[in-house]
């Protein structure tokens, strides 16, 4: 098993993850009836692949010697009305000057990487995700 959620009220849940014990609470957004204190739910979808992306950047990366220690990604989620669901995730990338300098190919396969992650295999094709790579472009 890899998590519990408990619904706890007033549109919030706690999530568990059951190996480690940590928790987290997520809350429905200010535009779904929410107080939009915490993720919401479809945040975390969004956030997530960000999550991923550099997670197995970070792992191709460590293969290769280096570390990617330092690169930032906003994410930004769109939601459409009919039926209410993720649209859009928008994922800019901030790359710190000492990593800017990596060389093109090396590049180009980190960002392959990033971009086949499993988050990104696991989202539906009707999600359009638009990744701005900073520097990296």
């Amino acid at each position: 098993m890899t998590s519990s959620v408990q619904y706890k009220g007033e549109l919030r849940t706690i999530c568990m993850h059951l190996a480690s014990g940590s928790a987290m609470e997520t809350d429905a957004p200010i535009d779904n009836n929410g107080l939009g204190q915490r993720f919401s739910p479809t945040d975390l979808t969004a956030t997530s692949l960000a999550s991923c992306m550099l997670t197995v950047m970070g792992i191709k990366a460590r293969s290769m010697g280096f570390d990617l220690n330092g690169i930032k990604t906003t994410v930004n989620k769109i939601m459409a009305a009919a039926p209410r669901r993720i649209e859009r995730i928008e994922l800019t990338f901030e790359i710190p000057a000492e990593l800017q300098s990596i060389d093109p190919k090396t590049i180009e396969l980190l960002k392959k990487v990033g971009d086949t992650c499993p988050v990104r295999y696991s989202l539906h094709p009707d999600i359009l995700v638009q990744i701005d790579w900073g520097a990296w472009s």
